[in-house]
C-alpha cells in the first residue's frame, strides 16, 4: 500500500515565514486579523455601553470620558514604542504578550467594582493594545511577497474599518442579551474567548520572524515624555469643566504642551545624532505627510466625539435602549461602506484632493444634521436615517484616501514609521475629540432629559470645528497629488 503524503503540520512557530505553505500562511493571516478586530473594536464598543456604565458604577461624565479617552491615550502613546519592542524582541513574542495582556485587562474591565478601576482597566487595556496592534502588520508583512500582500492589506484596511463601525452596533445587541445578567460587562468579558482563541492559534499558527534585533536601542524616555504630555493635555480638558479649577487646569494643560515639545526636540536631536527616536521628524517635511496626518487626527478628533456623544444622547435624552441605540447606527454604517467600497475607488483618481474635502464638509452636514435633529427629540424616521447616511458616506470619502495620501510620497525605508506615526495620530486624536467634544457636551447638560439633550449644540459645534480643520489640512495637499507624474520618493 503506498504511503499517503503527510498533511502539512498545523504547528508553525519553530519555522520561518518563508518556510510555510499557503494553508499556514492563511491560517496565521486568520489569527493575526482576529486579533485587530478586538483593538478596534474595542475603541467603539463601549460608547453605547456608556449609559449603562453610568448607572452601574456611578460614574460621573469625566468618568465616562476617560473610559473611552484612556483607552485611545495609551494606545495611541505606546503604538511606537511596540513597534519598536517587536523589532528588538520578535513580533510573534510581543504579539502573544500583546493578547495575552489585552485578555487580562479585558477581564478586569468587566469585573471592575468602581469606575476608577474601569478607567485603569482600559489604561492598560490601550497599553496591551498598543504592544499587540503594530505586530500584526508586521507579521502581515514577513507572511507575503509585495505582490501578494496588495489584496492582503486592503482586506486588512476593510476589516478595521467594519470593526471600528460595527462596535457600537454590536455593543448595543451585548447589553441587550444581558447574559447572565452581566449587562455592560459582556462588552469586556466576550474578548476572553475571542483573545484566548487568538492566543491559542497565535501560538500555533505564527512562525518566527528570525529578525530579533536584541540590541536595538528603544528611546523609552521619548515615549513616556510623549504618553505624559497628551496624558495632562487630556487631563486639563477633561477634568476642567467638572471639578478642577481653570487655573489649575491651565497649568497642567501647559505642561502637557511643554512635555509633546520635549518629546518633539527629543527625537529631533536624537534622529540628528544618528539615534534611534519613536518619531521620524524629517517625514514631517514632506507636505503630503505632514497635512494628511493633521486631517487624519482632525478627523479622528470630529469622529469619535461625534460617535460618543451620540450614543449617550440617544439613551440618556431619549430614554432609548441600547439595542435601540445600536439599530440607529445601522445608516451611518452603511453610508461608510457605500463610500469605502464604491465612491473612493472610481472618483478618488479623478478629483484627487477635492473628494475628501467633499466628504468632509457632507459628513459636518449630516452630524450637525443629526444631532439638531436628536435635540429636538427625533428618534427615528426616514430623515434621521438620511442625515445618517450622509454623514456615513461623508466620514467613508473623507477617511478613505488619508491613508493612501500619508504615504504617498515617503520613501519605502520609512513607509513603517510612516504608517505608525498615522495611526499614532488617529488614536491620540480620538482621545483629545472625547476629551473637547466630551466636554463641551457634558458641561451643558443637566439631570433631566431635556438639559442631557442641550448639550448637543456645543458638542455639534465642536464637531463641525474638528472636521473644518480636517477639510483644511486637506486642502493644503498639493494640487497634482494623484496625478501621473507624482511619484513617491526613492529610498
Amino acid at each position: 500500500m503506498t504511503a499517503q503524503p503527510a498533511a502539512p503540520a498545523l504547528a508553525t512557530g519553530s519555522k520561518l515565514p518563508h518556510e510555510l505553505d499557503d494553508r499556514q500562511r492563511a491560517l496565521a493571516f486568520f489569527t493575526v486579523l482576529t486579533a485587530v478586530v478586538l483593538e478596534v473594536a474595542d475603541t467603539t464598543i463601549v460608547n453605547t455601553a456608556l449609559p449603562a456604565i453610568r448607572t452601574g458604577l456611578g460614574a460621573s461624565p469625566s468618568a465616562m470620558q476617560w473610559i473611552v479617552a484612556g483607552y485611545l491615550l495609551t494606545l495611541g502613546s505606546l503604538l511606537l514604542l511596540g513597534g519598536r519592542l517587536g523589532d528588538a524582541f520578535g513580533h510573534r513574542r510581543l504579539f502573544l504578550l500583546g493578547v495575552a495582556g489585552f485578555v487580562a485587562a479585558s477581564a478586569l474591565c468587566g469585573l471592575a467594582p468602581s469606575a476608577g478601576v474601569l478607567v485603569l482597566a482600559r489604561v492598560l487595556q490601550g497599553a496591551a493594545g498598543a504592544m499587540m496592534g503594530p505586530q500584526t502588520m508586521a507579521i502581515v508583512q514577513l507572511l507575503y511577497t509585495p505582490l501578494e500582500r496588495v489584496k492582503r492589506l486592503a482586506f486588512f484596511g476593510m476589516i478595521i474599518g467594519l470593526a471600528a463601525i460595527i462596535g457600537p452596533i454590536l455593543g448595543g445587541f451585548l447589553i441587550e442579551l444581558d447574559l447572565f445578567g452581566l449587562g455592560w460587562r459582556l462588552i469586556f468579558l466576550i474578548n476572553l474567548p475571542v483573545g484566548l482563541f487568538a492566543l491559542t492559534m497565535g501560538r500555533i499558527t505564527l512562525p518566527r520572524t528570525g529578525e530579533e534585533h536584541h540590541g536595538l536601542a528603544i528611546d523609552l524616555a521619548g515615549a513616556a515624555l510623549f504618553a505624559a504630555g497628551f496624558g495632562m493635555i487630556l487631563l486639563a480638558l477633561i477634568q476642567s469643566h467638572e471639578d478642577m479649577p481653570l487655573a489649575q487646569a491651565a497649568s497642567i494643560l501647559v505642561g502637557g504642551i511643554a512635555g509633546v515639545g520635549l518629546g518633539w526636540h527629543r527625537a529631533s536631536t536624537r534622529r540628528a545624532a544618528g539615534l534611534p527616536a519613536m518619531i521620524e521628524p524629517s517625514l514631517f517635511a514632506l507636505p503630503t505627510f505632514r497635512w494628511g496626518v493633521m486631517a487624519a487626527m482632525a478627523f479622528n478628533s470630529g469622529s469619535v466625539g461625534f460617535l460618543m456623544i451620540f450614543a449617550v444622547a440617544l439613551q440618556q435624552g431619549l430614554a432609548l435602549s441600547p439595542l435601540q441605540t445600536a439599530l440607529i447606527h445601522i445608516p451611518f454604517g452603511l453610508g461608510v461602506m457605500i463610500a469605502v467600497g464604491l465612491i473612493v475607488p472610481r472618483l478618488l483618481p479623478r478629483f484627487g484632493r477635492r473628494l475628501p474635502m467633499a466628504g468632509g464638509l457632507l459628513m459636518a452636514g449630516g452630524i450637525v444634521s443629526t444631532l439638531a435633529l436628536i435635540h429636538a427629540a427625533v428618534e427615528g424616521g426616514p430623515v434621521l436615517i438620511a442625515t445618517l447616511a450622509l454623514a456615513g458616506i461623508g466620514f467613508g470619502t473623507l477617511s478613505g484616501p488619508l491613508g493612501p495620501i500619508v504615504v504617498s510620497e515617503v520613501p519605502r525605508t520609512h513607509a513603517g514609521t510612516a504608517s505608525a506615526t498615522m495611526r499614532t495620530a488617529q488614536q491620540l486624536g480620538g482621545a483629545l475629540g472625547i476629551a473637547l467634544v466630551g466636554s463641551a457636551y457634558f458641561a451643558v447638560g443637566g439631570n433631566d432629559a431635556a438639559a442631557r439633550l442641550a448639550g448637543l449644540v456645543p458638542g455639534a459645534i465642536m464637531v463641525a470645528a474638528l472636521l473644518a480643520v480636517a477639510v483644511l489640512a486637506v486642502s493644503r495637499l498639493p494640487a497634482t497629488l494623484f496625478a501621473a507624474e507624482r511619484k513617491p520618493v526613492a529610498d
